[in-house]
């Protein structure tokens, strides 16, 4: 091999991808939003003190305010980082006479004071994070957009600056909210807490308003899902004058029916009868399995009322005789299991499961699948609730919503078998 040679080779493996993808739109458009920024804040500040530079004063209408008094003082450097890419611009400077007499330094309302990101660039940075990549792969994503890599820091910051809304969403009034649905549950991330990696549960309230549409209510970062946890969590929703629901959709976890119990003992509960599933599989040796799984679904899925107390029957009466603890496991859940028989068939389906805030659990974590461990807990929740109020996670109306007006029955199916 020549010496030519191994030098275009040498160059060719130094060759990034993108570096050469030259776009001449591009950089028209970036060499000339130096000028018009800059032009933007002249004519800000010309408009403050009523003249432009070298001018006189304008005379101003009656119903105007009146023009600051003050002068010019030059420029200075700055830094700024938008859509457009990374420019330096000059940033005019005024001393202007305030109410009281004192000279102060006159402030940009286009330009903060120690900006250096337009907001559409924190937008542009925080809607990655949110889309599933880990600080450190925003920068490297980003580069071709902003004309330079961004760090790692920055994009913390950025993500940091959500947090007052994250506040006012925390307490905002529930006043409105026309609630007639809760589906509860929890899921557990992991998080950094005294630099170890720790489990800790998002407890997660979903709510249904009377039109249907499914709306986040609340998430709690707790360390467990005990009746203490939940009952914060129930305590939050009511004193933010949430009303009570006509029904709750639970997965069974001790902790929540109990404190569910102590604060709406007469509000109608709904098992899952997926995890119901789960639990009776359980109980039972492997080859036992897809027959329990048939008998359970035709119990579940039957068309009428009259057939789901039937098929229960049925299945209890065999079941003692063949493995009894999965019997007792069906029939531990009492009436609970069954609360969907009381509504219209058309909303069966998104009453019998608590599978609309398990979809939201899935996308939660294939979006930090990135990040094995979250940076504490505050973000964990925070990152929950950004990702739905960025619209990177949408939720449709329940299955049934147009019979959601009709009232349930109040008897249960017959649980003797």
């Amino acid at each position: 091999m020549t010496k030519d040679t191994m030098k275009a080779a040498a160059v060719a493996a130094d060759i990034m991808l993108f570096d050469n993808w030259f776009d001449p739109i591009e950089e028209g458009v970036r060499a000339r939003v130096r000028g018009f920024i800059e032009t933007m804040l002249e004519e800000e500040l010309d408009e403050a003190l009523s003249r432009p530079r070298y001018g006189r004063l304008k005379a101003s209408d009656d119903d105007a305010s009146p023009p600051l008094v003050g002068c010019r003082h030059g420029h200075r450097k700055r830094m700024l980082t938008g859509t457009f890419g990374k420019t330096e611009i000059a940033v005019p400077r005024a001393r202007v006479v305030g109410e009281e007499g004192k000279t102060r330094e006159w402030t940009s309302k286009s330009l903060r004071a120690y900006q250096r990101r337009t907001k559409a660039a924190d937008a542009l940075i925080a809607g990655a994070y949110l889309a599933g990549t880990n600080t450190r792969r925003v920068r490297r994503a980003l580069k071709a957009a902003f004309a330079g890599e961004v760090g790692k820091d920055v994009v913390s910051r950025t993500w940091r600056k959500v947090k007052g809304d994250w506040d006012a969403w925390n307490a905002r009034s529930l006043t409105d909210e026309p609630i007639i649905r809760l589906i509860l549950d929890g899921t557990v991330v992991r998080v950094r807490l005294d630099r170890k990696a720790t489990s800790i549960s998002l407890l997660v309230a979903l709510g249904v308003r009377a039109d249907g549409q499914k709306v986040l209510l609340a998430i709690k970062n707790m360390g467990g899902e005990s009746e203490a946890a939940w009952r914060a969590l129930l305590d939050d929703l009511v004193k933010r004058s949430l009303k009570t629901p006509e029904l709750v959709i639970v997965d069974g976890a001790p902790g929540l029916e109990k404190a569910l119990a102590a604060l709406w003992s007469d509000v109608a509960v709904q098992r899952c009868t997926v995890h119901k599933h789960r639990n009776l599989l359980a109980h039972a040796p492997e080859r036992l399995h897809e027959e329990i799984s048939n008998d359970y679904k035709d119990t579940i899925y039957a068309a009428t009322k009259q057939e789901v107390e039937a098929k229960r029957k049925a299945f209890i009466r065999k079941w003692r005789l063949k493995c009894r603890a999965v019997a007792d496991s069906l029939e531990e859940a009492g009436d609970k299991l069954f609360t969907f028989t009381r509504f219209p068939q058309s909303q069966w389906k998104s009453i019998r499961t608590s599978n609309a805030i398990e979809r939201l659990h899935e996308e939660f974590k294939r979006r930090i699948k990135t990040q094995t461990v979250l940076p504490c807990a505050e973000t964990a929740a925070m990152l929950f609730w950004a990702l739905m109020a960025s619209g990177q996670i949408t939720m449709r109306k329940v299955d049934g919503w147009q019979s959601l007006a009709e009232k349930p029955a109040d008897q249960i199916i017959d649980l003797a078998a």
